[in-house]
């Protein structure tokens, strides 16, 4: 859930279903009491609940779009990390959810807020309180992260303001909601041989609510006032209000694998596709029942499932889906997994013309005039008859991101190129067969289609 510029970035059986993301349950005392030195200190510059039993998790309150201060802190021992003495580290900030319902549902909870708050984001960073911080940015389109770069050798504040309030992603049923725990999540990384920072150094996070301006530190004094009145044996189960809000190690944050864009389209592998086609194998490794995923349409629940086996995914009951994913993807997803195969409303095959010509260059070269050549056609299946899901199926095929697609052309009589609209393909023939043509585009590193 989080906001900033607007430059793109460079480059959970029911018990199951737990997503491995943090470690921070335990306990979190300040880490002075832990023999574990980590290489990084993340301290949020708000204070701690004193209505917290003492082995749970601190929580701390925000007001929305108030900055606060997190200190990024040097704690690596002598000697220790010395690849990154007098190198950058870059750090990702994310408000994410920290009920496991709603990690489920990230990115339909993310859409309905972007809905009903156009133009807003969930997370920003106020640059002008920040210190040390380099080449700060935000992706448009990721609401709640935003990242930068900073020198773990000279001092690091960085300011961040949460403009969602907790009570956004309750159901709304009468007055006085109980909202949602958010989570603020760290993660750290250096520089690779190739100057990418990609390698994982540190993730840290702690659980904020936020409320309305000024209702974080009426929400403070009440809570105050509560442990107040209690007995003194009771008071003991409580820890301590902190200054400061200490963020406790985790697990990095799982990023989603999205297609690999290469320089130029061409079809992927086909060495995998008996477990992405049709149904999804036992077998499949985590990666393949990734691509199972992406080609089944359940793409925003990709990164949900990243660590899931095909044989993981089978073990989800019809109950857990619906949990997940929501009645109306969850049994779609279900059925899928089962094997439930609904018959497509069109179909048809595509080859790649460079393939074709490459084999009727080789037939011709062999001397081969008898057409006993065979090439390799892909069945497209849609459900929608729309140019914008045919797009996204083609792309699927090239292993390219759907926005590298311009735009796709049908050859005419004569050779004109007719715009491919919703109409024209509902009027389509079934099973019918197209070869593929790709042309670079003028105006950007797209790719027009033409089907011949």
């Amino acid at each position: 859930i989080a906001s900033f510029s607007s430059q793109p970035r460079r480059h959970f059986t029911h018990d199951v279903l737990a997503l491995p993301i943090f470690k921070q349950e335990e306990s979190n005392l300040p880490p002075d009491n832990d023999n574990k030195i980590l290489p990084f200190q993340y301290v949020l510059c708000a204070a701690t609940s004193p209505a917290v039993k003492l082995h749970d998790e601190t929580l701390t309150y925000l007001n929305q779009g108030q900055s606060y201060e997190i200190r990024m802190l040097d704690n690596r021992k002598m000697g220790e990390l010395p690849e990154i003495t007098g190198k950058m580290v870059k750090s990702i900030i994310r408000v994410v959810f920290h009920d496991r319902r709603l990690q489920y549902t990230e990115h339909q909870q993310l859409e309905g807020w972007r809905w009903n708050r156009p133009g807003d984001r969930i997370l920003d960073l106020d640059i002008p309180m920040s210190v040390g911080i380099v080449d700060p940015r935000a992706n448009p389109t990721q609401l709640n992260t935003v990242e930068f770069l900073w020198d773990p050798s000279k001092r690091t504040s960085v300011f961040i303001q949460v403009h969602c309030i907790s009570t956004e992603f309750t159901m709304r049923k009468h007055g006085g909601e109980k909202g949602v725990p958010f989570r603020v999540q760290i993660d750290t990384f250096k520089e690779n041989e190739a100057g990418e920072y990609t390698e994982h150094l540190h993730s840290a996070s702690c659980q904020i609510k936020v409320f309305k301006p000024k209702g974080a530190d009426r929400k403070q004094k009440t809570d105050r006032e509560k442990m107040e009145k209690r007995a003194p044996q009771e008071k003991e189960k409580y820890q301590p209000s902190y200054e400061t809000t200490i963020l406790t190690e985790c697990s990095p944050w799982p990023e989603a694998t999205y297609v690999n864009n290469s320089p130029s389209p061409g079809f992927g592998p086909t060495h995998n596709t008996h477990c992405c086609c049709g149904n999804l194998l036992p077998t499949a490794t985590p990666q393949e029942a990734q691509q199972w995923l992406h080609r089944n349409r359940f793409s925003p629940f990709c990164r949900l499932f990243t660590n899931f086996s095909g044989a993981d995914l089978l073990k989800l009951t019809r109950e857990d889906v619906i949990q997940i994913c929501g009645p109306a993807d969850g049994i779609r997803l279900f059925n899928a997994l089962k094997g439930r195969v609904v018959r497509p409303r069109l179909t048809v095959y595509v080859c790649q013309e460079s393939q074709q010509g490459r084999e009727q260059q080789q037939k011709h070269e062999n001397g081969d005039g008898t057409g006993s050549t065979f090439f390799v056609y892909h069945a497209i299946y849609l459900e929608e008859l729309t140019a914008v899901e045919l797009t996204e199926k083609i792309a699927q095929l090239f292993n390219i991101s759907p926005r590298q697609i311009n735009q796709i052309f049908k050859q005419g009589p004569t050779g004109i190129h007719v715009l491919v609209s919703d109409e024209m393909i509902q009027n389509f023939q079934d099973e019918m067969c197209f070869v593929l043509d790709t042309m670079k585009a003028e105006t950007n590193d797209g790719y027009h289609i033409i089907l011949k």
